[in-house]
C-alpha cells in the first residue's frame, strides 16, 4: 500500500429504528488505528428512541435527527451537504448493516491514490452469514441488464471497472460531489447512487471494485422488504433512470420495462406472492406516471402482507 500521508475520510452511516446495527458499525470504525474518520449518522425519523441511544454512546459524532424518514438518497444527503463545504479528501457512505475493516478500506483509499481516473471504488461484497458467498462485485447500468449486480470477479486484475459501485459500502472523491451535486432524492430509493456514478463519469471519473478489498453486509434484516418495496422501488426507478439518460429511446425502454414488469407480475402471480404482484404494478403504474419520491406508506398498505413501516438507508 501506498506509503503517502492518510486522506482525511468523512464517512455517512443511516440509521432507521436499528441503534445496535449502528453502534456496532459506529464501534468498528472508532477502533481504526490509522485512519481517523469524521463519522456522520443520520438518524431517519426513528421511533424507539435509538437517536438517543446513539448519542449517548458517541457523543462526539455528528448526529442529524430527521422528523421525516428522507428514504436513502435525502437521508445521505443531509449529511453531504454539510460535508461538502469542509477540507475533506474522500467521502464514504456505509450501510450501517455493513462491515468493512481498517485493512480493505486502506486498500480502497490506495486505489483512488494509484489510479487518479477512476472516482469511485467499493470492495467485493460477501453475506456475513454466507462468508464464501459473493453478493455482488460492483453494478451495472439498472436499464440495460435485468440484474443490476455484477456477479463475477476479474482475475489477476486490481480493479474491475464497473458501471456503479452500490452504497453499501462506497469510496468516493470529495470533489465529485462538488462538480456532479448530490443524489437524486426523487428516486428515495433504489437506483440514485448508479444515477450519481453516471453523473460522475460524464465529468471524467470511472468506478471500479478493488478486487482485493472485502466487506460483508449483513442482508437478512432488509429481507423482510424485498418482495414489495424493494420491488416497487427497482420497477419503478428504471423508469426515472430512462427518463434522465436515454429520452432517445425513451419509447423503446418504456416499452420493453412494461413488457418485463407485466411478465413478472404474471410469474408472481402463479407463484402465489399476490402481495409482490401489487408492488410490481404500482411500480409499473408509477413509473409510467412518473411519480416519484418516497411511496412507503402507500405501497405497503397495499401490500399488506408486511406490516406498514418506514424503510430505513438501505441499498
Amino acid at each position: 500500500m501506498t506509503t503517502s500521508p492518510l486522506p482525511t475520510v468523512a464517512v455517512v452511516i443511516l440509521n432507521w429504528n436499528a441503534a445496535d446495527d449502528t453502534i456496532n458499525c459506529l464501534h468498528g470504525l472508532t477502533a481504526f488505528k490509522h485512519i481517523q474518520p469524521q463519522i456522520w449518522v443520520v438518524d431517519n425519523a426513528s421511533s424507539d428512541g435509538s437517536a438517543d441511544q446513539i448519542a449517548a454512546e458517541y457523543p462526539h459524532i455528528n448526529l442529524i435527527r430527521s422528523s421525516t424518514n428522507l428514504g436513502y438518497a435525502a437521508g445521505n444527503n443531509r449529511a453531504l451537504v454539510e460535508i461538502r463545504e469542509q477540507a475533506i479528501d474522500l467521502i464514504l457512505l456505509l450501510n450501517n448493516d455493513a462491515t468493512i475493516d481498517e485493512t480493505n478500506l486502506l486498500r480502497l483509499v490506495d486505489a483512488l491514490h494509484t489510479y487518479p481516473e477512476i472516482g469511485i471504488v467499493g470492495p467485493m461484497m460477501f453475506d456475513a452469514d454466507q462468508p464464501e458467498r459473493l453478493l455482488n462485485a460492483g453494478g451495472q447500468n439498472p436499464v440495460l441488464h435485468l440484474t443490476s449486480h455484477v456477479s463475477y470477479q476479474a482475475k489477476y486484475a486490481p480493479l474491475q471497472l464497473v458501471d456503479y459501485v452500490p452504497g453499501t459500502v462506497m469510496l468516493a472523491r470529495h470533489e465529485i460531489f462538488q462538480k456532479t451535486g448530490l443524489l437524486d432524492e426523487a428516486y428515495f430509493f433504489s437506483a440514485e447512487i448508479p444515477d450519481f456514478c453516471r453523473r460522475a463519469r460524464h465529468h471524467g471519473y470511472l468506478s471500479a471494485v478493488v478486487t482485493q478489498a472485502r466487506a460483508v453486509h449483513e442482508v437478512g434484516r432488509s429481507s423482510v422488504f424485498r418482495e414489495s418495496l424493494y420491488v416497487y422501488y427497482i420497477i419503478r426507478n428504471r423508469f426515472r433512470y430512462i427518463r434522465k439518460f436515454y429520452p432517445r429511446l425513451k419509447a423503446l425502454l418504456f416499452g420493453f420495462w412494461t413488457i418485463y414488469s407485466l411478465a413478472l407480475a404474471t410469474k408472481l402471480q402463479f407463484d402465489g406472492k399476490s402481495y409482490a404482484v401489487k408492488a410490481v404494478l404500482m411500480g409499473l403504474g408509477d413509473g409510467l406516471r412518473g411519480r416519484f419520491g418516497g411511496q412507503n406508506e402507500r405501497v405497503l398498505a397495499a401490500c399488506s402482507r408486511h406490516t406498514p413501516a418506514p424503510l430505513d438507508g438501505l441499498s
